[in-house]
């Protein structure tokens, strides 16, 4: 199941929640937490090109760890950096011999750089440096240049680079258009551009050779998830990610390193976890990778922690294959402390939930949310970065083991400093709603995700006997996985035992305005983000409009959300806030019920009735509406770069230095890192 949070800039965020019993008084406390730690002089912005901005992160409290904590941290960013080529490479198959091509001409073109033919190819080389590919990293659409094949092949001549063929003419004709194509009337895996599978595997081939591998029912492994399926002579056959194996020469690179980090663990448990990692990396054994998940998952112990490997499996279709992500992370015991309130009381959400009582968990096994300080981020995390992530994925390790779920608070304060962009004026329906948002909005949408995040993820149970989510779900099981959990928060956004719990001081007002922001993004807002005529594919996307879309419709009779014009501009109203929460309860049982009974029929009928299609008109209007507003709809970063300080051979400190710009952290990476 996949468990990645994604900040929307300047819209409704689904924010990760810092809180805590000594905050009772004041909602607001949260923020100043987060704001205290970092300076106010701190320039968070880098730049803003197409409909991207490029942040800057701090890594505060990396000065107070030890010199070996500290070690620690840059040997696991080194490791994570060291696979940066495997995501360019799973991303697309000429990726990497696009990207190689683009940053020669970059480099070295001496020609007039003030044409608006340079200033389109320089936008078009960040753009496919944000997105670790020629495809958009959000709505799957291929990049288009607006620059020809003809100028192209003068700054290639110019700069004697070589880049013909296939790899050439797909920047611009219309092979391969989405690296994920999620239609209900396509062959998901032929049609898809994804790496993951040869450009010739079907839909059919790949769930008959994965069908036909069986696996223990109680402990499966996760099947699939670090190898490419392709034909060799016309047979299938898996290319495993490892030493020796596909994409080997940068796992090595990983291997070094993160023998590097075990060497300076900071306990028993860490080394061996650490261990098991090196393990699974040199044997591409998914046995072995469950062994370092279970020891990953109960290592819980030490200032320094990380996400590691080939993880999340939203870029695959079918819903098998990890894309390969790292995040490094420095504990915040003070934040993380105030969070225990809710994984301490995550049974007592579960038992008062309105799920079915056959599809309640019995146990909520070892659900910990804690706020970590990010010390450097790559592949499928950066540039665009998830702001929480839960994991591991493999459903009976959390239930057996337990999984951590992790807001990164420094990414979320980024956000924050870095300045909205006066939507919520424009898209709100009144004054109200306007002051609701600006008091209490930014704390309904931490609570959210960790409602999200901590009970939502962690909620009920698969009827005995039903396979998993992405095999009766199919192409649904991640959208249904995230309304899920989005359904689970906003049940209990609207419910007195957050104030009871100490974590806001008005329930009501704080449930209103996490509710209004849900409903305005889900059918007004976030369609900012697609061209017009384009369907909702992104699985965070589809899932926010079909549970805005059904939650509307359902409430049509009692007027509970209203649609409302005014001046030309289309609005929704909640007129009854009670009514919506039992609303979205009714919803949240439907949901967990197809989830358990693995009833593909009924999610297939929710996702493609509510969730993918857009009203023209209005999606016309949003647009145009938006139009007046300058800043990029997506924000990524760039890493602060640690640099060790030597003597001689040895390590005696570091420094964290910040990039000037986004395409020089590029180049400099493309020249350190690039292996493949």
């Amino acid at each position: 199941m996949t468990r990645k949070i994604i900040y929307t800039l300047g819209l409704t965020a689904l924010i990760a929640l810092s809180c805590g019993e000594d905050n009772k008084k004041d909602e607001n406390a949260f923020a100043k937490a987060e704001t205290e730690k970092t300076s106010g002089d701190f320039d968070y912005t880098v730049g803003q090109f197409a409909d991207l901005k490029i942040l800057r992160y701090q890594i505060p409290g990396f000065e107070d760890l030890t010199l070996k904590e500290q070690k620690l941290v840059y040997y696991m960013t080194q490791a994570g950096l060291a696979g940066r080529d495997i995501m360019w490479a799973q991303n697309y198959r000429h990726n990497l011999t696009i990207r190689k091509a683009l940053e020669n001409v970059y480099a070295n073109y001496t020609g007039d750089k003030t044409s608006e033919d340079w200033k389109n190819f320089e936008v078009y080389l960040k753009r496919v440096w944000f997105s670790n590919g020629i495809h958009h990293h959000y709505s799957n659409a291929k990049l288009k240049p607006d620059f020809s094949p003809d100028y192209l092949k003068s700054l290639l001549a110019a700069t004697e680079t070589d880049l013909t063929g296939e790899p050439f003419d797909v920047i611009f004709n219309d092979k391969d258009a989405k690296k994920v194509n999620l239609s209900k009337d396509a062959d998901i895996v032929l049609e898809s551009a994804i790496n993951f599978y040869g450009p010739d595997v079907t839909t059919a081939e790949a769930e008959s050779f994965y069908d036909a591998i069986k696996v223990d029912d109680k402990e499966p492994i996760e099947k699939g998830l670090n190898t490419r399926l392709v034909k060799e002579n016309g047979k299938l056959v898996e290319q495993v990610y490892k030493s020796g194996g596909l994409y080997g020469a940068a796992i090595d690179n990983i291997i070094g390193w993160l023998e590097k980090a075990k060497g300076v663990a900071e306990n028993e448990k860490q080394a061996e976890t650490l261990g098991l990692l090196i393990e699974y990396y040199k044997t591409g054994s998914l046995d072995t990778w469950d062994d370092y998940c279970i020891a990953w998952a109960t290592s819980t112990e030490g200032n320094i922690d990380w996400i590691n490997g080939f993880i999340e499996v939203y870029n695959d279709p079918k819903g098998y294959k990890g894309s390969y992500e790292t995040i490094v992370q420095i504990k915040d015991f003070d934040m993380s402390k105030k969070m225990a309130v809710l994984s301490d009381e995550a049974q007592w959400f579960e038992d008062n939930s309105p799920l079915m009582p056959e599809h309640k968990k019995k146990e909520v096994k070892g659900v910990s949310y804690k706020t970590v300080i990010v010390a450097g981020e790559a592949g499928d995390a950066s540039p665009s970065t998830p702001i929480g992530v839960n994991l591991p994925n493999n459903n009976w390790i959390r239930q057996a083991h337990g999984s951590k779920s992790v807001s990164l608070g420094n990414i979320i304060n980024a956000y924050n400093n870095a300045g909205g962009s006066g939507r919520l004026q424009e898209f709100a329906h009144d004054e109200e709603e306007v002051a609701l948002e600006k008091e209490y909005g930014q704390l309904g949408d931490k609570l959210h995700t960790a409602l999200h995040e901590v009970v939502g993820h962690a909620s009920g149970q698969i009827n005995e006997g039903v396979g998993t989510p992405k095999e009766t779900l199919k192409r649904y099981k991640s959208t249904i996985e995230e309304g899920r959990a989005d359904l689970f928060g906003l049940y209990y956004l609207m419910d007195p035992k957050l104030q009871d719990l100490g974590l806001v001081t008005d329930w009501k007002k704080t449930g209103k305005a996490a509710y209004d922001g849900y409903i305005r993004n889900g059918l007004i807002t976030q369609l900012i983000r697609l061209e017009l005529g384009d369907d909702v594919e992104e699985a965070h996307m589809v899932n926010r409009q079909w549970v805005s879309a059904w939650a509307f419709e359902k409430g049509q009779a009692e007027n509970v959300i209203e649609k409302v014009t005014k001046d030309g501009k289309t609005y929704y109203n909640i007129n009854d806030y009670t009514k919506l929460r039992d609303i979205f309860g009714q919803l949240l049982r439907e949901t967990q019920r197809i989830t358990s009974e693995g009833d593909y029929e009924a999610a297939r009928d929710l996702v493609e009735n509510y969730g993918v299609k857009v009203d023209q008109k209005i999606h016309a209007e949003v647009l145009e509406r938006n139009s007046k507003f300058k800043s990029a709809p997506y924000s990524g970063f760039v890493n602060p770069e640690i640099v060790p300080v030597m003597e001689g051979e040895k390590i005696t400190g570091f420094k964290v230095q910040q990039p000037a710009t986004f395409e020089g952290q590029m180049l400099d990476y493309a020249k350190r890192y690039g292996v493949l």
